[in-house]
């Protein structure tokens, strides 16, 4: 399940979903104009041609609404790191390709479009639940492939399984967070296999 669902309140109304994503769609085509920060539910009424009574019919806030589109975009990055480790045999093929995945299409998303950057940025920033939610993902996948690799004897077995997902979830930091990622794109091209080895050199039983 690749799916990021936001726990912000986002429905007030009918739950008329073409509705939503006319306004999802609005919403995106005017953060990316005027950015996320400069743009009121006022402003996206008048753009949108609805009231803003009738968008908090839908989502209760702006960040909702940003909520929302960020929600999809991580679903997008959680499918491709899906796809990546469902075609790899190994454990330590399944890590390589999970953080490949992860990179190559957190870049190709926030950076070929930067309302998601923006939304994004913030999602990272304020620890919105679309956040922290990816976050987990993440985090669950690490687990899976490290407790994998345990058992078929890939990896140690010595240090806290707890310990080692969030050491390596740390050392991901720079290219999983997109507040840190623009700062190292120059380095997206080696970085993920650079790093990758030196995580599985320290997994080495």
């Amino acid at each position: 399940m690749s799916e990021i669902e936001s726990s912000t309140p986002q429905a007030r109304g009918p739950a008329d979903h073409s509705v939503r994503e006319q306004i999802v769609e609005a919403a995106g085509e005017h953060f990316s104009h005027y950015g996320y920060d400069k743009t009121t539910v006022s402003d996206l009424a008048k753009a949108i041609g609805f009231s803003k009574a009738y968008i908090y019919k839908f989502f209760d806030s702006k960040q909702a609404i940003g909520e929302a589109i960020c929600a999809q975009t991580l679903s997008k990055i959680v499918a491709a790191v899906d796809e990546a480790v469902a075609s790899a045999t190994t454990p330590t093929e399944k890590f390589r390709r999970l953080f490949k995945a992860l990179v190559a299409t957190s870049v190709e998303l926030f950076f070929n479009d930067r309302k998601l950057y923006d939304i994004a940025a913030h999602s990272a920033g304020e620890g919105w639940p679309s956040a922290l939610a990816y976050g987990k993902r993440i985090r669950q996948t690490l687990m899976e492939i490290v407790r994998e690799g345990r058992e078929r004897g890939e990896f140690e077995r010595k240090t806290p399984l707890d310990e080692t997902v969030h050491a390596i979830y740390l050392v991901m930091q720079p290219y999983a967070n997109p507040l840190l990622l623009q700062y190292n794109l120059d380095l997206v091209e080696e970085a993920p296999t650079q790093l990758s080895n030196l995580v599985l050199r320290s997994l080495a039983p």
